[in-house]
């Protein structure tokens, strides 16, 4: 909202694990009149029960709600990109089937070629190489830090 001036009709995309995060974002990206899409690997989706929420709360704001594994499907017309860790807390044992599982998924300047010219990149941060390359990272396009500065006040 700081940044765009507003938040209804943006498409916001989520990269990466269908994770607690991934799950707050479903729970109010409708109410906010924002559009969703998720590419997730196989075996890594949303929770159902959230899944089945989010598509309700999308049909009663009138927004779209897109599942896919596909990441450049997922990225297309997208004006934020987002992922987050795709190793958690107590994960570490599944590191490497994981990082197999999430080949592809790096956000990257191609992944950003699909989104909309004004797109815009958030991780909640601590960030890892293979979940977004630096080139994203570090670009102007990238709000990670102004996201970690707002982020204080809620903590």
């Amino acid at each position: 909202q700081e940044h765009y001036g507003g938040l209804n009709g943006l498409t916001i995309t989520w990269i990466g694990d269908g994770n607690n995060v991934l799950h707050s974002i479903m729970m109010s990206a409708a109410k906010l009149g924002m559009h969703l899409h998720i590419a997730t690997p196989k075996g890594f989706e949303p929770d159902l029960r959230i899944t089945k929420i989010t598509e309700q709360y999308s049909k009663e704001y009138g927004t779209k709600l897109l599942l896919t594994t596909d990441p450049l499907e997922a990225a297309d017309g997208a004006n934020v990109l987002i992922t987050d860790t795709w190793i958690s807390m107590g994960q570490e044992e599944e590191k490497k089937e994981r990082l197999k599982a999430f080949q592809g998924y790096q956000i990257t300047m191609q992944t950003a070629k699909s989104a909309a010219s004004n797109w815009t990149f958030l991780h909640c941060l601590p960030r890892k190489p293979e979940e977004v390359d630096d080139e994203v990272f570090y670009s102007p396009q990238s709000l990670v830090f102004q996201e970690a500065e707002n982020r204080k006040w809620t903590i």
